[in-house]
């Protein structure tokens, strides 16, 4: 545990919090009226509202009978098919509510319709409600399949470099091996076949043995998104050195770039031939996408291709737990389930979903251009995801200086960063990335106006620690 990091909730964001404590009390103490928080992809705490209609049936699911679904007045609160929806899923509780412990693997109609969901989105191809797991965001599920995989210190699972701090954070607490495969920043983040060969042989001379594979798509930090081929090959590596596929596809949702399609893994592995020849999970949540539920902790994990026994160590894991929490599960039916056409809130949900997808996409072109424009700043297009994660160009005074206060230079311009202009970043140390590269992970999910002032502030920024550095 003491050897765990945990970046993007690390000493930029506690020096943040500090100095928002420190702005209530004196104001005027820094050059800023408040902190911009763009160190974690948590959209309702910067201003995204959320989606009406699944707030709507939330509320009536957690009411009692008597003052929601079934009170005589409650049409005039609620439209008629949010009710319905609230009796639908009150009926899959069978008559509890949301205040009961639910089946380990999540409510059984519920899954029924994650299932639904997954056959339409992969085009017909079947996917059996016993394989799903319902989830506290998909954190819970990651933690319960890495758990399964480490059983002792020579056991190691490859992630790509950079990657989410979730994998290297929780196999430093599991105390198993990190196997980092390098993603190419000059090919569009890309991870050829020839570097995944050579992480794995090295992991294996260096006597580890290499359990699972992690794959993020489309990704974080780094905001590709992968190509079916691309998938393809990843797949036929894991399935060569029977290597279990863990698939974090979080951001199916966040595709911007119109030439680009998110492919989910098993569809990736039925077009190869290959599904169910080799061991995968794949891995949703309502945190992000469109909903941006963060708070409510729903998610998902299917899993194909395992035994039935290990499949049943996996399910007595969740049961330790006893089941995740009722209003996730709640979301995730509602994210995976929304008004049908010709509903009287079909419109206005989809909307409100436009509205903000368009949004985020012009503040993805916003934000990579604008830091692109920073003499010293290198950073590709966020094909998909919430992050961007420029390279910066570091004075050589600069990095002796870290090294001085015994800190990476990444961190030292991050809290600079910080106190001169009030933006939280996550220093991009935190996420790995390759020998002697510098820089940060940002989102862009601020509301446009302030990721315009973002954009600006970011380009001061640098001009002073130049000059500070030179």
């Amino acid at each position: 545990m003491r050897n765990m990091e945990y970046a993007v909730r690390g000493k930029v964001v506690i020096t943040a919090d500090s100095i928002t404590s420190s702005l209530k009390t004196n104001p005027s103490a820094y050059p800023f009226s408040k902190i911009i928080y763009t160190n974690i992809g948590n959209p309702h705490s910067v201003g995204q509202k959320p989606l009406t209609w699944p707030r709507q049936v939330m509320a009536l699911v957690d009411l009692p009978d008597d003052v929601g679904v079934d009170n005589p007045n409650v049409s005039k609160l609620f439209p008629q098919d949010a009710v319905e929806r609230a009796k639908e899923l009150k009926s899959y509780m069978g008559g509890c509510g949301t205040g009961a412990y639910s089946h380990s693997q999540g409510i059984r109609g519920i899954r029924e319709e994650v299932a639904e969901f997954i056959e339409k989105r992969d085009g017909g191809i079947k996917c059996n409600p016993d394989d799903l797991f319902l989830t506290n965001g998909a954190s819970t599920g990651i933690g319960h399949i890495l758990t399964a995989c480490i059983s002792g210190p020579s056991d190691g699972v490859m992630i790509p470099i950079p990657q989410y701090p979730i994998y290297s954070a929780s196999l430093a607490l599991l105390g198993g091996k990190q196997v980092g495969y390098y993603l190419d920043e000059n090919k569009e983040w890309s991870a050829s076949i020839e570097e995944l060969e050579r992480s794995l042989k090295e992991a294996k001379k260096n006597g580890v043995n290499v359990r699972a594979f992690v794959l993020i798509n489309p990704g974080n930090p780094t905001g590709q998104v992968l190509s079916s081929s691309a998938i393809s090959s990843v797949i036929k590596f894991c399935s060569k050195h029977s290597l279990i596929l863990l698939a974090d596809e979080v951001y199916q949702e966040n595709v911007y770039d119109p030439n680009k399609t998110f492919i989910s893994c098993k569809k990736a592995a039925t077009e190869a031939g290959m599904l169910g020849k080799f061991e995968m999970v794949s891995f949703h949540s309502t945190s992000k996408g469109i909903f941006g539920e963060c708070g409510r902790r729903g998610g998902y994990m299917e899993l194909t291709g395992f035994d039935p026994d290990v499949q049943a160590q996996i399910y007595k894991l969740a049961s330790s737990g006893l089941c995740s929490g009722i209003p996730g599960q709640v979301m995730t039916s509602l994210m995976v389930k929304g008004p049908k056409p010709g509903d009287v809130s079909y419109d206005s949900h989809e909307n409100e979903k436009k509205t903000i997808f368009d949004s985020l996409k012009r503040r993805a072109v916003m934000v990579s251009e604008g830091l692109n424009s920073i003499e010293g700043f290198e950073c590709n297009a966020a094909e998909g995801s919430m992050y961007l994660f420029p390279k910066v160009d570091m004075p050589e005074k600069a990095i002796q200086e870290a090294k001085k206060q015994g800190t990476n230079v990444d961190t030292l311009y991050s809290l600079s960063l910080l106190e001169a202009t009030g933006i939280c970043v996550v220093p991009a140390a935190g996420f790995g990335q390759e020998p002697g590269r510098a820089g940060f992970r940002t989102t862009f999910l601020p509301q446009e106006e302030e990721m315009k002032q973002a954009v600006e502030l970011f380009k001061s920024h640098h001009e002073q620690f130049l000059e500070k550095y030179k």
